[in-house]
């Protein structure tokens, strides 16, 4: 079945299915064998083929077709297709019927008499306009039609008999099929049920129709024949029918043979296998909430053929256990898939919950969920199933069913409840904002191996312009342990620090694309060997952005505890590798920053001032001796302090416990106290601007530190 045809809804014929793995093919065996016990005991007859929708009717009629049309030698049976669906009155379906089974016979002399006279039987009952519809009669022929009948023994019932003597006589029967009569409205099928049982009652003439049972009585109960009465209804297809066919219950082994083989099929033809825990997963879900729903071939084959119509560029670039289940909700369930893109930031956890939700209970967030997906029109019957099928794709429907979330887990597998890899589920492909995952192991492939490539530029440009997105994925293989080029990544990405394009993302914007590199660049640092990583520091600082990205990133290795606290580094004894990069990304900072002495302080850059505070990481000793060398030749320290303290801290105080010991270790305290004794022993004035207003708020918050500085120490 690796070749297996899932984009029709034709019949599973013997050459494409194989070996008989629903027993079809024993069943039609066994229709055969009843056709040939039907004839011989009775001269017509009507037998029904009966199963649900989608139980593969059409796969045994097209089987009993097919063998008896190899074994037509003369001897055997006859087989005339019929269509009801193409006719909506008795009249041409009568024409039809004869037309078709008149085409059945060989056309030879044995059968020319009973052609004829089964064409005949179809004119004498039908109008004129229908004759001349389907054996196409022109004008002239039209008018000799006409003559005939007036002066011939055209009567219906004489037609009849001279049809049933050639039938007779040619000996042998017609079997006349015809499909899906559950599909017909009730006119129409009562005028099929009229047409078998009456008009074609004929001597070695027998039909094999099918239909689902349930929905046929449904239709003969919508009729003004039956009434609204399921007896009556019953016992009006007991009056036209001789023989049921019951197909056999498709069985729950039957159902798991063939989703095992059209998985394997699906996979094969994308070059994919499973892994173990995709295994373990998949099972989990089908035995748990696929199965039940796919009971029928026709469920099984309409599932996989979506799925692998749709796999194609998400090959490799999702979850293929996620695929899956996404593909099921989409083809079983649209409405409720279609709710999965209306809630996406709730199911990937990204959204900002209102505040009547925050203390939402696992109950009500259930509940909510259902009536969604009621309205979605998932009956009542598969709600639960649904939700559950949620669970094993999105973390917060798992953590209200009582489970543990892991939303890095559900990351590193490119699963769909992860924003990173959400929208590739959603739209069949990987969006022109993403990288594929080909693309992306390429590029860090290229930077490991030092070697230009277009995937490698594409890497950094996306690192640059969606910075949140491309650290988190590269995250996702570190914990993954798949090694990556950390030396590479930091050199290139340390001149754009400051200057990522991305937009700030989580509660309020706080997560920066800067942000997001600091943690990467903690993570990356920490994964070379110590002796290399002064190195690599000094490298990433000969820049003066990159300089601020290396002093932070080593702070942030040398904090106690991974503690935010700038300036709260380890007692414990320095090894040696620390010593060196603070003094190689010193003397980097001061050369970025030399050429800020000639200018006034007002005149400093951002990137300056942000240098300035970095540099308080690296070698507070230097720092201070250049700031306080500056306060000697033209910077005055109230004006140093204006710069380097933003005025928009409110509701914040504009210096607080943090800012002091960042001010010590830039400055020195003592130092800073010293010069600014002067202006911290006035009284406060009333400020005359703003900027006034600034500066008065710096001298106050700083004699309130410095009387309390004793206490405090």
């Amino acid at each position: 079945m690796a070749d297996a045809r899932f984009f029709n809804d034709e019949p599973f014929l013997d050459h494409e299915e194989g070996p008989d793995l629903l027993g079809h093919g024993q069943y039609a065996q066994h229709v055969l064998s009843l056709l040939d016990r039907v004839q011989a005991q009775t001269e017509t007859g009507v037998l029904a083929l009966i199963g649900p929708w989608g139980s593969g009717k059409s796969s045994v009629l097209g089987k009993v077709t097919r063998r008896l049309r190899e074994t037509e030698n003369g001897e055997g049976w006859l087989v005339a297709e019929l269509n009801p669906w193409l006719y909506s009155d008795l009249e041409s379906l009568t024409l039809a019927l004869f037309s078709e089974i008149r085409e059945a016979l060989p056309d030879d002399g044995r059968w020319s008499d009973a052609r004829e006279k089964i064409g005949g039987f179809g004119k004498a009952i039908s109008p004129l306009g229908k004759v001349t519809a389907l054996f196409g009669l022109d004008s002239e022929g039209l008018i000799q039609e006409v003559s005939n009948r007036i002066s011939g023994d055209t009567s219906a019932s004489a037609a009849k008999h001279k049809a049933e003597e050639a039938l007779r006589k040619a000996g042998h029967p017609v079997l006349v099929v015809m499909d899906d009569l559950d599909r017909l409205t009730p006119e129409e099928l009562l005028v099929v049920f009229k047409l078998v049982r009456l008009v074609g009652h004929l001597p070695g003439v027998y039909y094999l129709i099918s239909f689902d049972e349930r929905t046929l009585l449904d239709v003969l109960q919508r009729s003004e024949l039956v009434g609204n009465s399921e007896p009556r209804a019953r016992d009006f297809l007991e009056k036209i029918i001789q023989v049921r066919l019951d197909l056999p219950a498709f069985r729950e082994r039957d159902a798991d043979l063939l989703v095992d083989r059209s998985l394997a099929a699906v996979l094969a033809s994308h070059t994919l296998a499973l892994t173990p825990g995709e295994q373990q997963r998949l099972s989990e879900a089908y035995y748990r909430y696929l199965q039940a729903r796919l009971r029928t071939p026709r469920a099984i084959k309409r599932f996989f053929g979506q799925a692998d119509a749709t796999l194609g560029q998400l090959t490799g670039n999702v979850d293929i256990v996620d695929f899956l289940l996404v593909t099921f909700l989409r083809t079983s369930e649209p409405r409720a898939y279609q709710l999965l893109w209306q809630h996406r930031a709730e199911l990937t956890g990204t959204s900002m919950n209102l505040p009547s939700r925050r203390d939402e209970r696992p109950e009500q967030h259930l509940e909510r969920w259902r009536a969604r997906l009621q309205e979605a029109g998932v009956a009542e019957q598969h709600l639960d199933g649904v939700i559950g099928l949620m669970g094993m794709l999105f973390a917060p429907v798992r953590q209200a069913l009582g489970h543990g979330i892991d939303f890095q887990a559900i990351a590193r597998r490119r699963g769909i409840g992860s924003i990173d890899y959400f929208d590739r589920y959603m739209v069949f492909g990987v969006p022109d904002d993403d990288l594929p995952e080909h693309t992306f192991d390429t590029a860090l492939q290229q930077l490991a191996d030092n070697t230009p490539g277009t995937e490698a530029d594409e890497l950094l440009l996306r690192l640059r312009d969606d910075t949140q997105r491309i650290t988190r994925r590269i995250g996702y293989k570190r914990v993954a342990g798949t090694p990556l080029p950390a030396a590479a990544l930091l050199k290139a990405a340390a001149p754009h620090y400051g200057q990522f394009t991305a937009a700030p993302q989580g509660a309020l914007g706080l997560f920066t694309a800067d942000r997001a590199m600091d943690f990467l660049a903690k993570d990356l640092l920490t994964d070379l060997a110590e002796p290399d990583r002064p190195a690599i520091l000094k490298t990433m600082a000969e820049t003066p952005a990159g300089a601020v990205l290396a002093a932070r990133t080593l702070q942030r290795v040398t904090s106690r505890n991974d503690s935010d606290n700038p300036d709260h580094t380890q007692a414990a004894a320095t090894p040696d590798w620390i010593g060196d990069a603070r003094s190689l990304i010193s003397r980097e900072i001061e050369r970025h920053i030399a050429p800020a002495a000639s200018r006034p302080v007002d005149e400093l850059t951002e990137l300056e001032i942000t240098l300035i505070w970095a540099w308080r990481h690296t070698a507070s000793e230097a720092t201070r001796v250049w700031i306080n060398q500056q306060f000697d030749e033209t910077w005055t320290p109230l004006d140093l302090l204006a710069v380097l303290l933003p005025p928009d801290r409110a509701p914040f105080p504009v210096i607080d416990d943090a800012t002091v010991q960042s001010l010590d270790a830039l400055i020195g305290l003592e130092a800073l106290y010293s010069r600014l004794g002067p202006l911290l022993d006035t009284p406060a004035a009333d400020p005359d601007s703003s900027q006034d207003e600034h500066r008065a708020r710096i001298l106050q918050a700083l004699r309130e530190h410095r009387s309390n500085a004793p206490s405090s120490g």
